[in-house]
């Protein structure tokens, strides 16, 4: 094969969600002609520039390299396996909730491979532990994972208001989470080489001063519905000083999102499954949680998402669904699948499933006995 087919074979397989989603917008569009207001409605403008202001001032955070200086040191002070597992998924779920789930386990992941070089770890578990943590501590916050960040703007709600609402969710999860983390690993010593002469790349303390000020910018923003705003600060803001760093951004992914956000709302308004999806009585919360959890495993949260939040008003509720519907089967969260694909060892899917799935079977009927529902 050429070297161009296959850098393109490569592409298409590596995005194959955002071809996905693209064929399925253009697909309604031809079958399904809408205004061009509709379209623009269903792009979700607030949510994808929300998303544009937060993964560039999180990649700004990554890059300076001070949040991985600091998980080293940690590191090097632990002294069992346990300890090290509890420690990554604390670290893991705290991060989560600033920097989002998806890039938490581009600091944590990395990380967590090196230490598998230098001492016999069970790398591939701390890694899927490492997946569950962020679907865990995101679902606390409003700009955690992408569904909180399209739901938070649905809701109206101001930040403090949106994680005392999932606070419940939240608590039963990291709680039924760390206890498994100490079952699942032995408290037998940890020997490690982190910190001798590894210290890794030189901090850039200029990006990283200004990006830690700009994310806390950027939440104060988005708390006042200032999206436009926030978005057009933080890339005046690295054009000018970090141009470098606005090449590394995952702009294929927001692409995804953004096909993604039309594809599902003409889906859900097509007039053959806007029928299908009126059958359920979503005002019912046991429905709404059923249904979110289970249309997750199928699609994915996000999309799920997308999809339930055209058939309910109830935000809340949508919420804390979508967010226990990442936990099972690997495609419930696209944080699964980005965990699996960085840690790299053949087996990971299944090993998973043998972790994930008895867990979406605890932590599903121990939110909805804990959680409170709002109508």
């Amino acid at each position: 094969m050429p070297p161009s087919l296959s850098r393109l074979f490569t592409v298409i397989i590596r995005e194959r969600l955002l071809w996905m989603f693209s064929v399925l917008a253009i697909g309604l569009a031809l079958l399904d002609p809408r205004p061009w207001a509709q379209y623009r409605r269903w792009l979700e403008l607030p949510t994808l520039l929300s998303l544009v202001a937060l993964i560039v001032t999180i990649e700004g955070i990554r890059v300076s390299g001070y949040v991985q200086r600091v998980a080293k040191a940690v590191v090097h002070r632990t002294h069992s396996v346990r300890a090290l597992a509890l420690w990554l998924v604390l670290a893991a779920a705290l991060l989560s909730m600033v920097l989002t789930n998806d890039v938490s386990l581009f600091l944590v992941v990395p990380l967590t491979v090196a230490l598998g070089h230098e001492s016999p770890l069970p790398v591939q578990r701390l890694v899927i532990f490492e997946a569950l943590a962020v679907n865990a501590g995101s679902t606390l916050s409003p700009i955690g994972n992408p569904q909180n960040l399209l739901l938070w703007h649905h809701s109206g709600l101001s930040l403090p208001a949106f994680m005392l609402q999932m606070m419940p969710t939240f608590l039963v999860m990291l709680s039924l989470l760390l206890l498994l983390t100490a079952f699942m690993f032995e408290s037998r010593p940890l020997h490690t080489g982190v910190g001798q002469g590894s210290a890794g790349a030189q901090p850039w303390p200029a990006l990283g001063i200004v990006s830690a000020g700009l994310l806390l910018g950027v939440v104060g923003l988005l708390q006042l519905g200032a999206a436009g705003v926030a978005c057009a600060l933080v890339l005046l803001v690295f054009a000018l000083a970090f141009r470098r760093i606005l090449l590394r951004v995952d702009w294929m992914l927001l692409a995804t999102f953004a096909v993604m956000f039309v594809g599902l709302g003409h889906l859900a308004q097509w007039s053959f499954v806007h029928t299908l999806a009126q059958l359920p009585d979503w005002r019912e919360p046991l429905v709404l949680y059923l249904g979110g959890i289970v249309l997750s495993q199928l699609v994915s949260n996000v999309p799920a998402t997308i999809f339930l939040s055209h058939y309910t008003g109830n935000t809340m509720a949508l919420a804390v669904a979508v967010n226990v519907g990442g936990f099972g089967l690997g495609i419930g969260s696209l944080a699964n699948l980005i965990a699996l694909r960085l840690e790299g060892k053949p087996g990971g899917l299944a090993a998973f499933h043998r972790i994930s799935l008895p867990f979406l079977f605890a932590c599903a009927p121990l939110v909805w006995l804990a959680q409170r529902w709002p109508a």
